[in-house]
């Protein structure tokens, strides 16, 4: 019984880690809604910005920070989660931690010309259709082609 319960310990813990996320978004001129994606700094894949919860700061400020860092746009989070999506961050130890990301439409009011991620991603304003096709994770393809803004 001793191992068996040494293997389990052993295993990877599976319990998912929470993450907060920012969906930028603007509404054009004529009234369409645009959706901001920004590159993964390693793959370069096309993601939302999102990061670990911070001490002393609520879920949708927190989204915005990571926004205002990883994106360099600033603008109000909505009080209530848009929805969830989930995915496998592989970590420095090289183990997977499977992740649980609760996403916030950011209405962004101000778009910056220097931010402090700036060297390390790119960005792309899209429709909210187009971004559902370039993200990997299908839980956040579904939340992005059905956003209205």
């Amino acid at each position: 019984m001793g191992k068996k319960i040494d293997r389990i310990r052993a295993e990877p813990d599976r319990e998912p880690r929470t993450q907060y996320a920012a969906l930028p978004w603007r509404k054009r001129a004529d009234g369409a809604v645009e959706i901001l994606l920004i590159t993964s700094r390693e793959s370069r894949r096309w993601v939302i910005p999102k990061g670990w919860p911070m001490r002393d700061k609520e879920p949708g400020p927190c989204a915005a920070q990571e926004a205002f860092e990883e994106a360099g746009v600033v603008g109000p989070t909505r009080r209530k989660a848009l929805g969830q999506y989930h995915y496998d961050k592989r970590l420095r130890s090289g183990r997977l931690q499977h992740v649980r990301v609760q996403v916030y439409a950011l209405e962004v009011r101000e778009e910056r010309d220097i931010w402090p991620e700036m060297t390390e991603r790119d960005r792309n304003w899209t429709t909210p259709a187009e971004a559902s096709t370039l993200v990997d994770e299908p839980e956040l393809k579904t939340l992005l082609g059905k956003f209205k803004g």
